[in-house]
């Protein structure tokens, strides 16, 4: 018997969580209740950093006026992308990509500066400072779905042009722009899916024994 673990029922509750994640776009009138945005950042801020640097800081946007500058700003990018997407352009155009404007809560997070002095767990791979930063989000994404919230992670931006609409120090580096609130109901699975931009892989494809083999394409 292993008694480190927890109950089934606790253990299908973590699963379950997990399933029903989803990067929320679409959200409803309505605010955070007292505490809760602070609890979310708890649970990121629970989350594994490589040499205990502890990278992410995060930004709330209260200012409606930056709030607007922010999401002008990612629609650009939005436009950028799309040119750059080629044939799947228009398709692009009609899949919904942020919900700045509507979401209760608009997080900037971002990667400290002079992230060089840390080099426990860095020293041959430096991006370990974003992956620490990404679990931590997922923390937080978790946190904010078992609560009910929904949680977009926005990536559509120019780092340095959001680290000087921010006003953040030279040499950070912002990685993600949050959205959270009340949402309507949450996707039936995950909102690329249900647009027919990709499907998730099956295991297969992506579990690999000893070695990871690819197999010669047909010539």
């Amino acid at each position: 018997m292993n008694s480190n673990k927890f109950s089934t029922a606790e253990i299908e509750a973590v699963y379950d969580v997990m399933r029903a994640r989803r990067d929320m776009r679409h959200f409803i009138p309505g605010q955070l209740e007292d505490g809760q945005l602070e609890r979310f950042i708890q649970a990121a801020h629970m989350g594994p950093s490589v040499g205990l640097m502890q990278p992410w800081r995060f930004i709330r946007i209260g200012d409606k006026n930056l709030r607007l500058s922010i999401q002008e700003h990612v629609e650009q990018e939005r436009i950028a992308t799309a040119d750059a997407l080629g044939e799947r352009s228009s398709e692009f155009m009609r899949i919904k990509v942020e919900g700045i404007l509507s979401c209760a809560e608009v997080l900037v997070v971002g990667l400290i500066d002079q992230r060089e002095r840390y080099v426990f767990g860095r020293r041959t791979m430096p991006e370990m400072d974003l992956a620490s930063a990404s679990c931590a989000i997922q923390n937080m994404w978790l946190a904010a779905r078992a609560e009910g919230i929904g949680m977009g992670w926005v990536s559509l931006f120019d780092p340095a042009r959001l680290r000087e609409i921010c006003k953040m120090p030279e040499g950070s580096q912002p990685i993600a722009i949050l959205c959270l609130g009340p949402v309507q109901e949450f996707y039936p699975a995950p909102m690329l899916e249900i647009e027919a931009w990709d499907k998730r892989k099956a295991l297969g494809e992506i579990l690999y024994e000893n070695a990871w083999i690819v197999e010669k394409p047909i010539s």
